[in-house]
């Protein structure tokens, strides 16, 4: 692989896995809110499906993905398949079901009697929620990386849905793939670890606001 690739190639990893993640956040937020504090029929169903797709196979979504996408599929007409949108999308099915899990896990384990007391002060509904956000601000951060991480490592639904690409859909894990499959394990592995210093390096800004935030 060139040298010249590989900013291209991280450049677009963080592009896609960013997007995605912030995606997720937008609806896991929201849903996760709406399922961890309220009562109606049927969410329990709800939690349970959620939470069993905290565990969808990368490559199941790649395949469904995929078919939806295909020229042929009922999606085909927007030309999505083998590009970063297609890759967004896939990665968005991943992690948006891990984000919705822990947020509503994260605002059930509050005292209940907290969401009563700001009632009983007057706050409105929105403003109950923004305060609850904020008592759950570090486990809703830890929702956050475990978002982001379950995309940035991610490489059977990028694989299916963008095709490995090269200077339009290869991004780190499925360079890394590619570079394997071929014998040049010194550049895998170069790969490799540049992967895990940007997790890392992600990782650790979170954690440190996520400590910074429990020290107030």
């Amino acid at each position: 692989m060139p040298f010249s690739d590989i900013p291209e190639i991280t450049l677009l990893s963080l592009q896609v896995s960013g997007l995605a993640t912030l995606i997720s956040l937008l609806i896991g937020l929201p849903v996760g809110t709406w399922l961890g504090l309220g009562k109606f029929p049927g969410r329990a169903f709800l939690l349970t499906m959620v939470n069993t797709g905290m565990g969808l196979p990368p490559v199941v979504v790649g395949l469904v993905v995929a078919m939806m996408l295909w020229r042929s599929g009922p999606l085909g007409d927007l030309r999505l398949i083998y590009t970063p949108g297609a890759i967004v999308i896939a990665q968005v099915i991943i992690a948006s079901p891990v984000v919705t899990g822990l947020t509503a896990a994260a605002l059930q384990a509050l005292d209940p009697r907290l969401r009563l007391q700001l009632l009983g002060l007057g706050a409105s509904n929105f403003q109950v929620i923004v305060s609850l956000w904020r008592e759950a601000r570090l486990p809703l951060l830890a929702a956050l990386m475990a978002g982001f991480g379950s995309v940035i490592s991610e490489v059977g639904a990028s694989m299916m849905v963008g095709g490995n690409i090269r200077g339009q859909t290869r991004v780190l894990t499925t360079a890394i793939v590619l570079e394997t499959s071929k014998g040049d394990f010194k550049v895998a592995l170069a790969l490799g670890i540049l992967l895990l210093i940007i997790t890392f390096s992600i990782n650790y800004a979170l954690t440190w606001i996520q400590q910074r935030g429990a020290r107030k």
